[in-house]
């Protein structure tokens, strides 16, 4: 069993405008083989560096059920990639048999608790992104990068 873990909390410079994090406790996991780094945004096809994209409308749930969508800033529907990267995400999840998942809050892929709300104007509300909205309804236990310090 295996932690999932944001690729982009690991040095693996995969965030909308390129960059990375780097939590050494979760890149040490990776080393060792005991967590899977992973990018849903990448899963789905999304390039680096890309547009900023936010939930309009919702959140991660409401991506899910249809009642909400993903557009970049530029107004494009990138709700298709995100949904793509999301179950691919599930995939290796369940392959893996993963219980345990740390992401990076406030994505709309990867937020547990925040995520922005869909203004581009970097406001955040509480809600989670599209992976791990789905992630949850396979009662797989969320946190958030910033509980691992």
């Amino acid at each position: 069993m295996k932690l999932l873990v944001s690729a982009c909390l690991v040095g693996c410079p995969c965030r909308y405008d390129g960059r990375a994090f780097e939590n050494e406790i979760l890149k040490a996991l990776v080393r060792k083989g005991l967590a899977v780094a992973v990018c849903p945004e990448i899963l789905g096809g999304l390039s680096i560096p890309r547009p900023k994209a936010e939930i309009v409308g919702g959140t991660g749930d409401d991506v899910l059920s249809g009642h909400a969508k993903i557009l970049n800033e530029w107004g494009k529907d990138v709700t298709p990639h995100f949904l793509i990267g999301a179950f691919k995400v599930l995939d290796i999840a369940l392959r893996e048999g993963t219980r345990y998942a740390v992401f990076k809050d406030k994505s709309p892929s990867c937020g547990v608790y925040r995520i922005y709300d869909g203004s581009f104007t970097g406001k955040i509300c509480e809600g989670r992104g599209v992976t791990t909205a789905i992630l949850r309804k396979y009662s797989i236990s969320l946190f958030s990068n910033e509980q691992i310090r």
